[in-house]
């Protein structure tokens, strides 16, 4: 209507003044409701063209969306194992920080398993005294028997010199029993140091061993404990949290609740739009924009451009057992950039997840201000481009005027 009321300034009022003060017609006698399209033909022809063009110029150039939004990020509070409610630290729609303990969940069995690991560690320790005690006897019996071995092979080798001098001392059956004396008592060693090993091989490497998997053990424990206090992973605002002692909760069926975190992923700082494919040539990084939104009314919030995304939802393709059929999948998509403040603190008074519209205007006085290579075409059309940027601004004012009147009397929501 806006458009069609200049266009006709233009077309149609200057056509009826000239027909009514130079030609002399007068409206109810020449001019009826029977000859107007007759005598104000040229007019409203030229009008209907112009307000057609004018409307395309401004909506191609300047495009609006209507879906748009202060997305925000949200964090599942989920156990780490599922159990009982224990104790409940916080409440709903309560600030935490990040590491503040939310709930507890009973921690028997995760306590009893500490304890059984704890003192199977300590047992093992034990063990390694105990085994360093044996290693020390081992070690003295071994030296024990080195020394008999050294006093039987000193009384073979003098039987054995006296034997040989022909001497009547001794005889051939002493020092065949000599021989096997000192030949067990070799074995004897052998078996004193085999033993010796094995005691140190325990000490050493198998009582080691067997610590380490009772200390990972007692670690694993403590872990399991540990899952049973679940803490914020990031500081935001509870929301949807009403845990009370005696719920279960799960990793996988029952969540307890969900944070808002704080910063950026609040929804505080950018704002998602979509538009139209046909807004693509135009839509640019540091194009400036402006937003309405519902929650903050009567209020147009600058903003720029920071961000497109250089896919459309609408082409996504995931790997499937069925051959893909275009005529079968979702028509259409859109172009996603994101959208920031263009002074601080612009959407401090826009809540998160409000539905707002926005128009983003293309602008060319850098290029009508330095650019010496245009054309008259082109100068006077980038002119016409960045004047009726001033339709589409007028427009989004008197939505924003009309916003609590379309709202809360002509779509009946109260």
């Amino acid at each position: 209507m806006l458009e069609f009321t200049v266009c006709s300034m233009l077309t149609i009022l200057p056509d009826y003044l000239i027909r009514h003060y130079v030609q002399g017609k007068r409206i109810g006698h020449e001019i009826t409701l029977y000859s107007v399209w007759f005598e104000l033909r040229y007019g409203i022809t030229g009008c209907a063209i112009l307000t057609l063009s004018l409307i395309t110029v401004v909506f191609f150039f300047h495009p609006a969306a209507s879906s748009v939004t202060a997305v925000f990020r949200t964090v599942t509070i989920l156990p780490q194992t599922g159990g009982r409610v224990a104790e409940v630290m916080v409440t709903n729609n309560e600030h935490i920080e990040a590491g503040d303990v939310i709930f507890r969940l009973d921690d028997a069995r995760q306590q009893s398993a500490l304890e059984t690991a704890q003192s199977r560690l300590n047992e093992i320790d034990a063990e390694i005294v105990m085994a360093a005690a044996d290693l020390q006897a081992a070690t003295a019996t071994v030296a024990q028997a080195v020394a008999l071995q050294n006093e039987y092979e000193t009384e073979l080798a003098r039987t054995q010199q006296l034997m040989d001098r022909g001497s009547s001392a001794v005889s051939q059956q002493e020092l065949d029993r000599q021989r096997a004396r000192a030949e067990a008592q070799a074995a004897a060693v052998e078996a004193a140091r085999s033993q010796e090993s094995s005691a140190r091989a325990r000490v050493e490497t198998l009582l080691p061993a067997q610590r380490a998997s009772a200390d990972a053990a007692v670690r694993q424990a403590q872990v399991e404990l540990d899952f049973t206090v679940v803490r914020a992973g990031t500081a935001g605002i509870l929301e949807q949290f009403a845990l009370q002692p005696g719920d279960y909760v799960s990793s996988v069926l029952r969540p307890a609740g969900i944070i808002v975190p704080d910063g950026a992923a609040s929804g505080h700082m950018r704002m998602q739009a979509a538009f139209t494919q046909l807004a693509a040539p135009v839509l640019k990084e540091g194009m400036v924009a402006e937003v309405l939104c519902a929650s903050v009314p009567f209020k147009i919030i600058p903003m720029v451009i920071v961000s497109r995304q250089e896919v459309i939802k609408g082409g996504e393709l995931r790997p499937t057992d069925q051959l893909v059929d275009l005529t079968q999948r979702q028509p259409g998509g859109s172009i996603l950039v994101g959208m920031e403040p263009l002074y601080e603190g612009g959407m401090d008074d826009v809540i998160p997840g409000s539905t707002c519209a926005a128009n983003a205007y293309t602008d060319y006085h850098d290029r009508l201000e330095h650019d010496d290579s245009l054309s008259t075409f082109q100068f006077v059309a980038f002119h016409v481009v960045d004047t009726v940027a001033l339709v589409h601004a007028f427009i989004l004012r008197i939505q924003a005027l009309l916003l609590p009147v379309r709202t809360l009397v002509l779509s009946g929501e109260h």
